[in-house]
């Protein structure tokens, strides 16, 4: 782990991979003087106020992130597996249309850290045999709520958007409000299943 000043109230966390960022976010939540977390794919920003300690932000210790995983109930997220990409995905992975499907919805994920815009969650534990790279031409158009995944993630665009995920299918709950707080629906570190409609 490496550490660099962010500005006057706020430290950069640099890590080796996504698991070390999501322990290290599991195990930092509710530590004194810091008053926000921000995951990214290779980093934690610790914000935090006036009195607070770095020395405090130590590497997790191993094991942290399966301490914690599993311990919330998970978001479910209705999806019609109907999307543009499904019969491509089956056929590029050397499984059916329904297997992909059931492994989609067998697991339980964990977003890692929202990014691309505001409400894109990336979630991670997709199965690898699902794991497929970015599409070589990303569409100029996809539909808000389209249930998609590319490398490691999974996730659903929140709003109309270019993108380059392959799609799946599509759910009616909205990923953004505003008007709540947290205004993501799938906000870091939350669990979530996707449920077959």
């Amino acid at each position: 782990m490496r550490l660099l000043p962010y500005g006057p109230r706020a430290v950069l966390a640099e890590f080796e991979s996504l698991d070390d960022v999501l322990a290290a976010d599991a195990s930092w939540q509710g530590m004194p003087g810091v008053t926000e977390l921000v995951p990214a794919a290779r980093t934690v920003l610790v914000v935090h106020d006036d009195g607070f300690d770095r020395a405090l932000l130590v590497p997790p210790l191993p094991g942290a992130l399966a301490a914690t995983h599993g311990a919330a109930e998970p978001v479910l997220v209705p999806v019609r597996y109907d999307g543009e990409d499904l019969a491509e995905v089956a056929s590029a992975t050397g499984l059916t249309i329904d297997e992909v499907v059931e492994l989609h919805t067998a697991t339980t994920y964990r977003v890692a850290f929202c990014g691309f815009m505001p409400g894109f969650s990336y979630l991670v534990g997709l199965d690898t045999r699902l794991r497929l790279p970015r599409r070589s031409t990303p569409r100029t158009r996809v539909a808000a709520g389209s249930v998609a995944l590319a490398d490691e993630f999974t996730g659903v665009y929140p709003r109309e958007s270019p993108g380059g995920w392959h799609l799946l299918g599509t759910t009616a709950l909205p990923m953004w409000d505003e008007g709540r707080t947290p205004a993501a629906t799938l906000p870091p570190g939350a669990h979530v299943r996707f449920v077959r409609t």
